[in-house]
């Protein structure tokens, strides 16, 4: 199991990566992100339904339905990275039977703070457990976990090779990966729209509603660094995973990923 202890290669100390469209030591992006998300984390899930028209919730019930956690009693134990509010794994513990149950796995701690809110508010609190845990660095054994998701997290973390290879580590042989991001819009005109409400909507939508344009105008900037679908899926194989696919979804504004643990 990798150490969550453990501290970056000298290498990677003198690298650098990109935190929207700055250029950032590596070293440095993971407090950067972390700040981000200590600042929207009570307005998140609101901005996500303004930021998306609500079509955020469709893209996550169609993760859930890929997911497919078994009804009746069989264990199925899901990791949600990054899913600190516990969005998806509330609908997936809803959607299995009574040995469905899900560990959110977030860095941030104000997320988990609001997801545990969410969690007793719900009902779920014995089904939904909350870790505070870098996804570079996974605290879980080996092939612990059922399925993983990670839903429009992927692209804030500063090493995502890495990150991959931990989500395959913890998946059981035979399970699946699912990496629910943000993509490259593929549709002519759709782009040039999708680009005019992402850089002056949304970071207004932030300053309104959150308080601060900052972290949105980051997101933004964030989502147009991400591979595109195909680099992506390459990137999945890299790491290990067989099987990959993925699917575009709403004119390529996401794509759904997945691979398996063979």
């Amino acid at each position: 199991m990798t150490d969550p202890n453990s501290q970056p290669a000298p290498d990677d100390r003198r690298a650098e990566t990109h935190f929207g469209y700055r250029t950032v030591p590596l070293a440095e992006k993971q407090a950067l992100v972390d700040d981000v998300f200590h600042k929207v984390a009570r307005r998140y899930d609101i901005m996500n339904d303004l930021m998306s028209g609500g079509l955020h919730r469709v893209w996550k019930d169609a993760l859930v339905s890929k997911v497919r956690p078994p009804q009746g009693s069989r264990p199925f134990h899901l990791l949600d990275l990054a899913g600190g509010t516990g969005d998806v794994s509330f609908r997936v513990v809803k959607a299995g039977g009574t040995g469905t149950r899900a560990t959110v796995a977030d860095i941030n701690t104000d997320m988990l703070a609001v997801g545990r809110e969410r969690a007793e508010k719900r009902g779920l609190g014995d089904k939904v457990e909350f870790t505070e845990a870098n996804a570079e660095a996974l605290p879980f054994p080996d092939m612990s976990f059922d399925a993983v998701t990670i839903a429009f997290g992927i692209r804030n973390v500063p090493r995502i090779p890495v990150a991959l290879k931990e989500m395959r580590r913890v998946l059981k042989p035979g399970g699946r990966a699912f990496v629910l991001e943000f993509s490259k819009v593929d549709v002519p005109l759709l782009d040039k729209i999708y680009d005019a409400f992402s850089f002056r909507v949304i970071p207004e939508l932030g300053r309104r509603v959150a308080g601060d344009a900052e972290p949105y105008q980051y997101l933004v900037e964030s989502i147009r660094r991400f591979p595109n679908a195909e680099a992506f899926a390459q990137m999945m194989r890299d790491a290990g995973f067989q099987r990959v696919d993925f699917t575009r979804m709403t004119g390529g504004v996401v794509a759904l990923h997945s691979g398996f643990r063979i």
